[in-house]
């Protein structure tokens, strides 16, 4: 039986809910479903007002975010480099994905890509409060997910061992690849 069903929403920081709200309607299409606005936080019952808005990410997907307007100014842990932490969103299409990169250039948002990770292609960007977003279409074929599936705990157990790269799936970085 399965613990889990799904998640039921990922919750980040904001600088401005509206802005950021207004945001995503406008670049990535999502909807504004629900906002809760407390003085009080529930679980720890602290006094610290905060606006919870929250974006319909497709499929059940629900992303989140807190306005604090009494907390100290964001931040990001400076131990981890920018590119690590992101939120990647699926497209249905390369087309959309170009279609996408072309609206946001067009906005003025600065895009990286698209990248060719073998398995999707991707462009990466940020939202207005500093957050990394990527956006992917993907493209592996069921011959390359299963190859990748086969090696997927020999791989872990041999980085586990010497925290180098494996090499069991090095084929997708190579030109020569053949679905």
């Amino acid at each position: 039986m399965a613990l889990l069903q799904r998640i039921h929403h990922v919750a980040y920081r904001c600088h401005s809910a509206k802005e950021t709200v207004d945001w995503y309607v406008k670049h990535l299409g999502m909807d504004f479903v629900l906002a809760i606005a407390e003085d009080q936080v529930p679980s720890t019952k602290a006094p610290d007002p905060y606006m919870h808005v929250f974006l319909d990410a497709g499929q059940g997907n629900v992303l989140a975010f807190f306005e604090l307007p009494n907390s100290p100014a964001m931040g990001r842990d400076a131990n981890t480099p920018e590119w690590v932490q992101h939120i990647a969103f699926k497209v249905d299409s390369e087309a959309t994905l170009a279609l996408t990169q072309a609206s946001l250039t067009a906005a003025g948002i600065e895009v990286i890509g698209p990248t060719d990770h073998t398995l999707f292609k991707s462009i990466y960007f940020f939202d207005p409060n500093g957050h990394r977003l990527e956006l992917a279409a993907d493209v592996a074929t069921p011959e390359m997910l299963q190859r990748l599936d086969a090696v997927k705990w020999d791989m872990l157990d041999e980085w586990n061992r010497t925290r180098r790269a494996p090499r069991h799936a090095a084929w997708m970085h190579e030109k020569a690849f053949k679905a």
